[in-house]
């Protein structure tokens, strides 16, 4: 078995500025995404989380990229606990809600009958990359104050419900889902459930921290996402320096990276790796170093 690695995004504003990953003329939405295609095999679409995705633009993707390219989905932020403004609801969805005063909803805030139909909508536009066999993982990214207790639970078990066909991969950012006594646990109930564990890199020794845990749970698949080491800005909620995911790995941290990386592929049928680090072409530049160390071990699929 072998691994795929590539990166949180490919439209990145500072990416696209620095103009060191993308050519010169490469200035089209359909130019960019066939280069990075043809640089990497694996992609994370991020806007599925700020903004309801659309069949149309899943159709689009799949035109524009190689027969072997995959993508990893974010689930949009509603459906992992975060808050969301309703100008990023379609705009029916937002009329068919009852005015409020409130500048933020979460999931609970939201009728039945409505959660309903933007499950459907979530569900169908999937399908034009599933129906191409380009859909990787569906990503919950869920939000740092969603805890291991009943409720926490009941969420991910309700989202998993409404996901049921597709690969979910989990990635818990509240540590009571990996504290020492509970990471056995939480494992057990991802394998029960089919989840995907998503391996996390990045800084620990503060209250958001997540340990990487390196355990398989679904033997078809396994995501590591590396949001880097940068610990002077983790906690920080602003865009100072770059961001949270300010940061390039160093040779020996991809070394070590890229072991752990070649042991998942004797676990699982595919790997996949995807650099978080978002400043400029940091994300590009590290997938590209750590797939040089995956090469060296043979496990790197291109």
């Amino acid at each position: 078995m072998a691994t795929r690695v590539g990166t949180s995004s490919w439209t990145d504003k500072s990416l696209i500025a620095c103009g060191r990953f993308y050519p010169r003329g490469c200035n089209t939405a359909d130019a960019r995404l066939r280069f990075y295609a043809a640089q990497f095999p694996l992609v994370e679409v991020d806007s599925s989380y700020y903004a309801m995705p659309t069949p149309q633009n899943s159709q689009i993707w799949a035109e524009r990229t190689p027969d072997d390219f995959v993508m990893n989905m974010k689930a949009f932020r509603l459906f992992t606990g975060h808050h969301t403004a309703p100008s990023a609801l379609p705009k029916d969805i937002q009329q068919a809600l009852s005015p409020t005063p409130r500048q933020n909803l979460f999931y609970r805030d939201i009728p039945p009958s409505i959660r309903d139909e933007l499950w459907r909508r979530f569900i169908d536009a999937l399908q034009p990359l599933k129906a191409a066999n380009k859909l990787g993982a569906v990503h919950f990214q869920f939000a740092p104050w969603m805890l291991n207790n009943r409720a926490g639970r009941a969420h991910v078990e309700h989202c998993a419900d409404r996901m049921v066909g597709h690969a979910m991969a989990v990635e818990f950012r509240n540590r009571s889902w990996f504290s020492n006594e509970q990471t056995a646990s939480t494992l057990a109930f991802e394998r029960e459930r089919s989840l995907v564990n998503v391996i996390v890199d990045e800084p620990q020794g503060f209250e958001n921290s997540i340990p990487a845990v390196w355990e398989v749970t679904n033997p078809k698949l396994a995501v590591v996402r590396l949001h880097g080491r940068n610990a002077h800005t983790w906690e920080h909620a602003g865009n100072i320096t770059g961001g949270r995911f300010d940061y390039v790995y160093t040779d020996n941290e991809l070394a070590d990276l890229a072991l752990n990386i070649g042991k998942l592929t004797d676990l699982a049928e595919d790997v996949h790796t995807v650099l978080n680090t978002n400043k400029e072409d940091q994300g590009q530049r590290n997938a590209l170093r750590l797939m040089w160390q995956l090469q060296d071990v043979g496990v790197l699929r291109q």
